[in-house]
């Protein structure tokens, strides 16, 4: 158990290791910029503290005895783990290997970084990348996350915070939905519509709709709603209604004629748009494996996401 009394020993246990390797108190006092008196003084202290005598002292020779032998075996432990503690915190920033957990909302996840884990792993074989779904509040510090990556307009102030770029909410329907129903030119038109939504908060089928100076809400209603991105997207391309989705999570499918845009001349705001933001604890001693990922995102994301 640590305690006051033993951490005022563990120098001068160290102290007691020097002499013995050196084999004097001069050479240990030369090494430790004292005088040989202060170091004999330590000893003294440290036997009255252990009740025991380290040395058996001649005018030529500095014998230790068989209780500061086992002293001594015992107290080169201690400072051997001390030296692995300082170079597994030396390593720890400059050794690009351990473990990362890295939080993200389900779609930003799925979509924007699960193609980034086989290409990071590659070039840093000592890492292990641990991924967590968080759409709601993370803590951090709590959590053990590493690094987190909110879409929001109002990052955590307490945060790092690195932008790589920026997500807008787009609807879209698949080709065979719109030849059956026609593409909507308004946003009340919408109300005559199936509508795929999350379904997490109160108010998640009100979508906001801006252009120029003009706003309308709409109560969306659909037989299927689902807070999973590439659930909802399934239900859109199999002809369920129109969805609503990140940019980034729709793209490919809008480049491949799987789906097409729906009122894409109009903003739809609410809590999931805005910045995608990067967010890690601040620290004066990064790790280098939290470095590495760091810079592996930025380097891989902004130009993609349009920071």
């Amino acid at each position: 158990m640590i305690n006051a009394r033993l951490i005022t020993l563990l120098p001068d246990l160290a102290s007691f290791i020097l002499i013995v390797n050196e084999g004097s108190f001069t050479a240990a006092a030369k090494m430790l910029d004292v005088t040989p008196s202060a170091l004999s003084k330590l000893i003294t202290r440290l036997e009255k503290a252990l009740s025991v005598k380290l040395f058996e002292r001649t005018t030529r020779k500095l014998i230790i005895t068989p209780a500061g032998q086992k002293v001594y075996d015992q107290a080169l432990l201690m400072v051997n783990a001390a030296h692995q503690a300082i170079e597994l915190s030396h390593s720890d920033h400059t050794e690009v290997s351990g473990a990362i957990m890295v939080a993200a909302p389900e779609a930003f996840l799925n979509s924007v970084l699960q193609p980034l884990v086989i290409p990071f792993l590659e070039r840093y074989p000592e890492m292990e990348l641990k991924l967590r779904v968080a759409d709601g509040e993370m803590d951090l510090l709590r959590d053990r996350i590493d690094v987190a990556f909110k879409l929001t307009d109002k990052p955590d102030e307490n945060l790092v915070l690195k932008e790589i770029g920026k997500t807008h909410l787009r609807l879209c329907a698949s080709p065979n939905y719109i030849a059956q129903f026609g593409m909507p030119s308004h946003p009340i038109d919408l109300f005559s519509h199936q509508c795929l939504y999350l379904a997490e908060r109160e108010r998640d089928n009100v979508w906001d709709f801006f252009k120029d100076d003009e706003y309308h809400s709409v109560a969306v209603k659909g037989r299927y709603a689902v807070n999973h991105s590439q659930m909802r997207l399934a239900g859109v391309k199999n002809g369920l209604g129109i969805g609503i989705f990140h940019d980034f999570v729709i793209a490919e499918a809008i480049e491949k004629g799987d789906v097409v845009a729906v009122l894409p001349d109009w903003t739809i705001q609410s809590n999931y748009h805005g910045a995608i933001a990067m967010q890690y604890p601040q620290t004066q001693y990064m790790p280098a494996r939290l470095r590495a990922f760091i810079d592996f995102a930025i380097e891989h994301l902004q130009e993609k996401l349009g920071a």
